[in-house]
């Protein structure tokens, strides 16, 4: 799956965390990784200052190591979860 780096990527992105059970937001904060997951409460920081292509980069990352409850996302949403998790599967 080729990356786009362009707001509406990134807005597909943050719909899958509008739609899972996953808070995402937007913090400041020095994170080494550009982000933070707390998996018990089911929430994901990520750095407010990062580029487009670095907050992309970040929600990518992190959709490809949590579980998201599929029956939750549209089939749009879906499908496109399920292509991030392949990549995962591949590497």
């Amino acid at each position: 799956m080729e990356l786009k780096y362009t707001r509406p990527f990134l807005n597909k992105l943050e719909d899958i965390f509008a739609e899972s059970d996953f808070v995402l937001r937007y913090e400041k904060g020095n994170f080494k990784a550009g982000y933070c997951v707390l998996k018990d409460m089911k929430v994901a920081v990520v750095n407010k200052y990062y580029s487009l292509e670095g907050k992309i980069n970040c929600l990518y990352d992190i959709l490809r190591t949590i579980a998201v409850d599929e029956n939750l996302l549209s089939e749009k949403n879906k499908q496109l979860y399920l292509e991030i998790k392949k990549q995962e599967l591949a590497n």
